[in-house]
């Protein structure tokens, strides 16, 4: 599959999910990246903005494995991983495995499971393979988990640490639907149900996401994401002296990792074989704002996590020129 046929796939593949889901662009545009780059998404709206639709409907055009786990606070880890079940007539165990063996897995409001459930699929998403009674078995690739996270209806909820949501690549706020866009969406929903045709498989998207690791990446952009991460921990790099008393937390290298990787996937999704400084700017909020963790006193000032990213990403400006070297290795 060459680039071209690459993204006339991609583009095909977000026809078919438009043709159900109405709006989200900014979500779906982001769910395509993190599928791209290998990453996952921890996404915060509040229930019926067709987070699951968007999801399900991806996985049927891809071809691929969906399974949608619900946490509560009874969910044990076997019944995401799987468990060894023990048959009386053969007097064997026998594996089966759980919900978590799928491509595309929907955690929805992993915060109503307690710290041991959300450990285990975290620790999935690290590794990408479970143990189950000293024996591992690998996940089925590309593995995604988008996790949900319900901002209302606090109460009987399980916070997730900082340090585990550090391995979401991304954070998605997904807001309202629009007007014009609500109107459609009754339209579509109260109307003849809408027919999507496959246009890719596992197979292309795996190779998709080998295209994107190629994508070029000049190292003034790497560092300016060095920048930016390195000003989240010491804001006074970024000349906001004031800030410093604003955050408890900075963000680690893994944030670094996950706006190179990010900005170079959504370069591909945009038809390029580099990456701008606008890629990566683009996915630096999403990237940022569930590392960035804001202190006591920034939180009784109403100060939010995407305001300190905001402000460090006006004082930390993007390299002007990135495709000098990446020309100068084209002519050799």
């Amino acid at each position: 599959m060459n680039k071209d046929g690459a993204h006339q796939g991609l583009e095909s593949l977000l026809y078919e999910v438009k043709k159900v889901v109405v709006g989200q662009d900014h979500f779906l545009e982001r769910v395509l990246v993190a599928l791209l780059a290998g990453g996952h998404l921890l996404v915060e709206g509040v229930p019926g903005l067709a987070k699951t639709l968007t999801v399900s409907t991806l996985a049927r055009v891809m071809q691929g494995s969906f399974k949608r786990i619900q946490f509560t606070p009874d969910l044990v880890p076997a019944d995401l991983t799987g468990t060894r079940i023990y048959n009386q007539k053969t007097g064997d165990f026998t594996t089966q495995l759980g919900p978590v063996f799928a491509n595309l897995v929907l955690a929805d409001e992993i915060n109503r499971a307690p710290a041991k459930v959300q450990s285990a699929l975290l620790e999935s998403m690290q590794e990408r393979q479970v143990t189950i009674a000293g024996q591992t078995y690998p996940l089925p690739k590309p593995f995604v988990v988008m996790a949900t996270q319900n901002p209302i209806e606090t109460e009987g909820t399980y916070a997730l640490p900082e340090a585990q949501v550090d391995r979401f690549m991304m954070k998605v706020l997904v807001g309202y639907p629009t007007e014009d866009e609500e109107f459609a969406i009754v339209q579509r929903v109260t109307g003849p149900a809408t027919a999507i045709a496959p246009v890719t498989n596992t197979e292309e998207l795996l190779e998709m996401q080998q295209r994107a690791r190629q994508v070029y990446v000049d190292p003034a952009l790497v560092s300016y994401a060095v920048r930016l991460v390195a000003a989240t921990r010491a804001p006074e790099k970024a000349n906001l002296r004031d800030h410093g008393r604003l955050i408890l937390y900075g963000a680690s290298p893994r944030a670094t990792i996950g706006l190179i990787e990010a900005g170079r996937a959504m370069a591909f999704l945009r038809g390029r074989d580099y990456a701008l400084p606008q890629d990566v700017v683009d996915v630096a909020l999403d990237v940022l704002r569930h590392r960035v963790v804001p202190s006591y006193e920034a939180l009784s000032e109403g100060v939010s996590a995407d305001r300190i990213v905001r402000d460090i990403m006006r004082n930390v400006s993007p390299p002007e020129k990135v495709m000098e070297s990446h020309a100068r290795i084209a002519s050799a």
